[in-house]
């Protein structure tokens, strides 16, 4: 056999190179680059039946909606699976206001409809799909609504969604008491812990890892994946503390820098953020995707 081709670059100053040479001269990949698609290749790992991802932290407003989109648009870009993102947040969670929205669906129809759900076709008359492909069950937010759906209905859920999607991304509320959320972690095969940079802030990101171990749910924490997310330049003495300290306790932590497209909390374009966020992003898929081959955690 002869030797490996290895693909030009495509990025930065030597694909210009081979560009403005008409391919005469045509650089190889830099290292940054060779990494870059060394994650794709790990983020497409492939996956046996149905994985079940809950994104999970007893802290509000530290990222768990957005981890959970980004996680959900990076997958689905470079999978060529389905990818769906349920908002499992039992109090009017806003997952599928950061898409375009398609339908005004949500959970609590498709569990009304869900016996008559044959076919992928019909699944798609309950999400919205982005241009990533990446598909967002929406949660409720009828102010008529006066009972939240818990552990039974979004086990019904679940049961019909893995029948359609190989990834499933599951954005939980912040009351891990809450019967919704419960389930969630009892149905989940991993989980992705959200964290802020801050000593302060991170501290109720490890309360839920102590509260996960004395329930039970050890395997889950020992195999999690922590996110830091709004890392800004400088963090350096704090934002090592924290990583540090989820190290010890998770199996990867990763770094997402503060983005000004994702601050806005609106509608994402994912060809908006910066390079270094959409590389942070791919980090984390790899990381998760890496526990695809391994047991689920799932009761």
């Amino acid at each position: 056999m002869g030797p490996v081709k290895v693909r030009p670059a495509t990025h930065g100053v030597r694909r210009t190179v081979r560009t403005i040479s008409f391919g005469l001269i045509s650089p190889g990949p830099s290292r940054a680059e060779r990494r870059e698609r060394e994650l794709i290749v790990t983020t497409c790992a492939p996956i046996s039946t149905c994985r079940r991802v809950a994104i999970v932290s007893r802290k509000g407003g530290i990222g768990k909606t957005t981890t959970t989109l980004m996680l959900g648009h990076t997958f689905a870009t470079h999978r060529m699976d389905r990818v769906v993102a349920l908002d499992a947040n039992p109090d009017a969670g806003s997952l599928a206001y950061r898409v375009r929205r398609e339908t005004d669906a949500t959970v609590t129809q498709l569990l009304r409809a869900s016996e008559r759900i044959r076919r992928y076709s019909d699944m798609r008359n309950f999400t919205n799909q982005s241009p990533t492909r990446l598909e967002i069950l929406a949660s409720d937010d009828d102010p008529t609504i006066s009972v939240a759906l818990g552990e039974p209905e979004y086990r019904q859920v679940l049961h019909v969604l893995e029948h359609h999607y190989n990834l499933i991304l599951m954005d939980t509320g912040t009351g891990i008491l809450d019967s919704a959320t419960q389930g969630v972690l009892r149905m989940a095969d991993q989980i992705v812990l959200c964290a802020a940079p801050g000593i302060d802030a991170s501290r109720a990101s490890s309360l839920t890892l102590d509260w996960l171990d004395e329930h039970g749910y050890h395997d889950l924490v020992t195999d999690a994946v922590v996110v830091i997310n709004q890392v800004r330049k400088n963090r350096g003495r704090e934002l090592r503390s924290v990583s540090e300290h989820f190290a010890k306790r998770c199996r990867a932590v990763v770094n997402v820098p503060w983005d000004p497209h994702l601050a806005e909390g609106l509608e994402v374009d994912v060809d908006e953020l910066r390079p270094e966020t959409r590389i942070a992003y791919l980090n984390l898929a790899g990381a998760v995707a890496r526990s695809f081959a391994l047991p689920s955690h799932r009761r």
